[in-house]
């Protein structure tokens, strides 16, 4: 069934924030969201949407990215930077590369750019909570000599240190961690972690991979966690596998 999910037996919708202040949109996006039994609020400005992110509990934002009172993205920042992962996706007229780019690296899942097909949101929309359901139910832990992955309390710990990491760079450590010394592209890990597989936002995942392994190396210098294969990619080369 489309739209809800168990909780202590019972069948309860799944909620999504719509924050939208151009109304005759928001009514239509409302109304198909509604048609697949999801539950919906409504913002019209970030701090109406806010407060609903204070109160309640959300399975899914949809948010435009201009609004009276700033950009959606600012907002999204904020969540992220919060420790918030409730999935994200961005509304907009703004369809360059580099908004696209700007929206993903501030910790956004999705981007759909206006107009878009009904049916196109219908899909994005279950294909973010499809992967927020099982990211919540996901509740393995990696461990390797010295560095320890907690999926369940998104918890590393490295070298005896506890790592800060956003959720993108613990996203991207747990997917390269998962498939020790196996080489992805940066368009297979743009695909496997952000959803997208479009030529010309490699960059995105080249500054999460540097920013991911200045955090590692200060906890162990010497150690080379996530490594380049020059040509072809990035891989995990846990520490009793090293090689010199």
């Amino acid at each position: 069934m489309n739209g809800t999910a168990k909780h202590n037996g019972h069948v309860c919708p799944q909620h999504i924030l719509l924050v939208e202040d151009e109304q005759d949109l928001a009514k239509l996006i409302i109304l198909n969201l509604k048609a697949l039994n999801y539950s919906v609020d409504h913002a019209t400005t970030l701090k109406q949407a806010m407060h609903i992110i204070e109160h309640k509990k959300l399975d899914l934002i949809l948010m435009d990215r201009m609004l009276p009172d700033g950009d959606g993205i600012m907002l999204c920042e904020q969540l992220r930077q919060a420790g918030k992962e409730v999935p994200l996706m961005l509304l907009t007229a703004k369809d360059s590369e580099a908004d696209v780019v700007l929206g993903l690296e501030a910790g956004a899942d999705d981007y759909l750019v206006k107009p878009f097909s009904v049916l196109e949101l219908r899909a994005r929309v279950k294909a973010l909570l499809r992967r927020g359901k099982a990211h919540q139910e996901q509740t393995q832990q990696i461990e390797f000599n010295s560095v320890t992955i907690n999926s369940s309390t998104r918890e590393v710990t490295a070298f005896n240190k506890a790592l800060t990491l956003t959720a993108r760079e613990f996203d991207l450590l747990l997917f390269l961690a998962k498939h020790p010394l196996q080489v992805f592209s940066r368009m297979q890990l743009l695909e496997a972690v952000w959803g997208y597989n479009y030529d010309g936002y490699e960059h995105t995942v080249n500054s999460h991979i540097n920013r991911l392994r200045n955090k590692l190396s200060q906890c162990s210098p010497e150690h080379d966690l996530v490594k380049t294969v020059w040509g072809v990619g990035y891989k995990f080369s846990p520490p009793e596998v090293q090689t010199h």
